[in-house]
């Protein structure tokens, strides 16, 4: 892909090397129990809690202690927590997979947004090892996702790492499709479909939930390959071989494909993302047709 020197997103959180929050034990994001704090208070305004704050600072002065080491450790059972303000030192090709990933995701921003006139650009959360979002917590295992609770795709870039060399699915515009299957599912929460999809988890079985599930993926994928015709029409960025590219990592990744190489056994029943052959089927449909109207996976027979 010809994509250097492109604008870049300005929609991107760079989160990596901070991990997720953790909880403590009061249940809470950081350890501070807000329970504590009213009769906190009520002590410090009368004369016995105005005598014991003189002795603490005289004590704290006297021993060298930090006085919020001490009230961090009454509330929390711990020291106080601090952040550092060091930025995140990447290596030269993370970095570099960090630029790449901006420019595709305003790429995705600049073809959408001729698309859709009630198009609102989500933002890119780069992470490493586990991140909080508003769907929850997820780890690096969980791969790339979309939370629409807070319209931001989730990437930890390690991911195209694994591509490479766990599922033999190289290249950048391998990773461009990766990147725009995610914008895909934003696409799916402005025009209602998600919305649509919650209110059928809780009535019918998970068998049957999953075909649902299934169409879902492929529609994503279809939008993927919208995205792709349209981005060519107006940058060019395409090369020879990257829709091969595209087509093998939407290969590699196919329902039935996983699950031969995971367990040695297929079992259609608890596909979520379909299989191989129509993961690349959908791509190459919203490739070839750039129409957005053609991607009703929902009605379509056979799938």
């Amino acid at each position: 892909m010809k994509w250097q020197g492109r604008r870049r997103s300005s929609n991107v959180e760079d989160r990596r090397g901070q991990g997720g929050s953790q909880r403590s034990r009061f249940g809470g994001v950081g350890g501070f129990n807000p329970m504590l704090l009213a009769p906190l208070i009520k002590l410090l305004f009368s004369k016995v809690g105005l005598i014991i704050v003189g002795l603490f600072l005289v004590v704290t002065f006297l021993t060298g202690n930090n006085p919020l080491t001490i009230i961090s450790q009454f509330f929390t059972g711990g020291p106080v927590q601090t952040e550092t303000s060091a930025p995140y030192q990447g290596t030269e090709k993370e970095n570099e997979l960090a630029e790449f990933s901006a420019t595709i995701l305003a790429n995705t921003e600049d073809v959408w947004n001729s698309l859709l006139d009630n198009y609102r650009n989500p933002t890119l959360v780069l992470f490493t090892g586990s991140v909080s979002s508003a769907c929850g917590t997820a780890s690096s295992a969980t791969g790339p996702f979309y939370c629409p609770g807070d319209e931001k795709l989730y990437l930890d870039l390690s991911f195209f790492n694994d591509m490479e060399r766990q599922l033999n699915a190289p290249g950048d515009f391998a990773q461009a499709y990766v990147i725009a299957h995610e914008v895909g599912h934003h696409i799916q929460k402005i025009m209602g479909i998600t919305a649509k999809m919650d209110q059928l988890r809780g009535q019918m079985s998970q068998t049957e939930y999953n075909k649902y599930s299934v169409r879902l993926e492929l529609q994503a994928d279809f939008l993927a390959g919208v995205w792709a015709n349209h981005s060519q029409e107006m940058t060019q960025m395409m090369e020879t071989g990257d829709l091969n590219e595209a087509l093998n990592a939407a290969n590699a990744i196919g329902d039935d494909r996983l699950q031969k190489n995971s367990t040695g056994r297929v079992v259609p029943d608890s596909f979520t993302h379909g299989t191989s052959e129509q993961r690349m089927r959908w791509f190459k449909k919203g490739f070839d047709t750039g129409d957005i109207s053609q991607g009703d996976t929902f009605n379509a027979n056979p799938l």
